[in-house]
C-alpha cells in the first residue's frame, strides 16, 4: 500500500490517477536537491540535444502539485508521444513502482538543501500559490494540513526547526529528506532504480549524464557528454529560464533567481557544536553509514556507489 503524503502545495494522492506507460521515467527527488537539473539532463538524453518539442517547464510538470487540475496534467502528458520524464517530490514508498518504468532518484547534502529552501520560499509568491490551488483543487482543507511555514528571523533558530521538524509532507525536514533518500537506497540495487548526486553533477557533469544514459538506455560518447552537459550548466539554464523554471509563469517573483549559485556549505556558518551534534544524531536514527557518506558527499567523493 502506498504512504500519501500532503501539504498545502502537494498530494501524492493524485498518482492514484495517472497512468504510467512503459519506458517512463520518474524523476523523484526531495525538493532542492536538484529536481530541475535532472529534468534537464534527461530531456537532453531523449532529444539528444537542447532543442526539445516544449519548454522544459511544460514537458515535465510535478504530478502531484495541488495548483493544477490533475486532469490538466494527466491530459499533457497523456498527448506526449516521446518518451516522457515525470517530476515528483513523492518518496518511492509513495509512488507506484513498475518494472518497466525507471525511477532517478537525486540526493544533496541535507544542509545545503535547508539553505537552498530558504532562498526558495523568498522566491515564491505564497498568496499566488494559494489562490492557484483554490482555482484548481479548493481550499476548504487547508486548516488540516501542514501550514506554509514561517521562518525565524535567527539564522541558528531556522537550522534547528529543520533538524528537529518530523512532519510528514510538511515543511522540508531533515526526517523527511534522509527518509525520501532512503526509499531509494533500499531499491539500490534494482535495475530500473538508479541513484545520482547533486555533489557528483558539480564535480564531473559529463560523467554523470553519461552514468545517468547508462542507466536509462542511452549510450552517450564521452566528446557528446561534454557537448550536452554544457546545455545543463547553471549559466546556461538560467539563460532559459523562462522555459526550465517550473511555474515559470505562475509563482515565482524573479524565474532568474530560481537558479541561484548552488552553493555548498553555507549553513556551516549558523551551526553550533550543539546543534551539529543533534544533527548528526537525527542522521544516526535515520541512516546506515554507507547511506549517510552518501547522502553527504555523493559517490565520488565518499566512494559509496549507490548500486551502479
Amino acid at each position: 500500500m502506498m504512504v500519501r503524503y500532503r501539504s498545502f502545495i502537494a498530494d501524492s494522492a493524485r498518482w492514484d490517477g495517472f497512468d504510467l506507460r512503459p519506458t517512463d521515467i520518474v524523476i523523484s527527488t526531495p525538493p532542492k536537491c536538484g529536481t530541475t537539473w535532472t529534468q534537464m539532463l534527461c530531456a537532453l538524453l531523449i532529444f539528444d540535444g537542447p532543442e526539445f518539442p516544449a519548454p522544459l517547464n511544460k514537458l515535465s510538470v510535478w504530478v502531484d502539485q495541488s495548483i493544477r487540475p490533475l486532469s490538466d496534467v494527466c491530459a499533457l502528458y497523456a498527448a506526449q508521444e516521446h518518451r516522457r520524464f515525470i517530476k515528483t517530490h513523492t518518496p518511492l514508498d509513495g509512488l507506484p513502482i513498475r518494472d518497466d518504468v525507471s525511477y532517478v532518484v537525486v540526493g544533496r547534502d541535507p544542509r545545503d538543501v535547508m539553505i537552498s529552501m530558504e532562498h526558495h520560499l523568498s522566491n515564491m509568491d505564497i498568496e499566488r500559490v494559494l489562490a492557484l490551488r483554490g482555482q484548481a483543487v479548493g481550499n476548504d482543507d487547508l486548516a488540516t494540513l501542514p501550514p506554509p511555514t514561517h521562518p525565524s528571523e535567527d539564522p541558528a533558530e531556522r537550522f534547528r526547526t529543520f533538524v528537529t521538524t518530523t512532519v510528514p509532507g510538511g515543511p522540508a525536514n531533515l526526517t523527511g529528506v534522509l527518509h525520501h533518500l532512503n526509499t531509494a537506497w533500499q531499491r539500490r540495487h534494482e535495475p530500473n532504480v538508479v541513484l545520482c548526486h547533486y555533489a557528483d553533477y558539480r564535480t564531473d557533469l559529463p560523467a554523470e549524464l553519461q552514468r545517468l544514459g547508462a542507466a536509462l538506455g542511452y549510450d552517450v560518447p564521452d566528446e557528446r557528454a561534454d557537448q550536452l552537459a554544457a546545455e545543463a550548466s547553471l549559466e546556461r539554464m538560467r539563460s532559459r529560464a523562462d522555459e526550465t523554471a517550473p511555474n515559470a509563469q505562475d509563482i515565482w517573483r524573479d524565474h532568474n533567481a530560481f537558479f541561484r549559485a548552488g552553493g555548498w556549505g553555507e549553513w556551516r556558518s549558523r551551526v553550533s557544536d550543539d546543534d551539529q551534534a543533534a544533527y548528526d544524531a537525527v542522521v544516526a536514527l535515520n541512516t546506515t553509514p554507507d547511506l549517510a557518506a552518501w547522502v553527504h558527499n555523493g559517490r565520488l567523493a565518499s566512494g559509496v556507489d549507490p548500486g551502479r
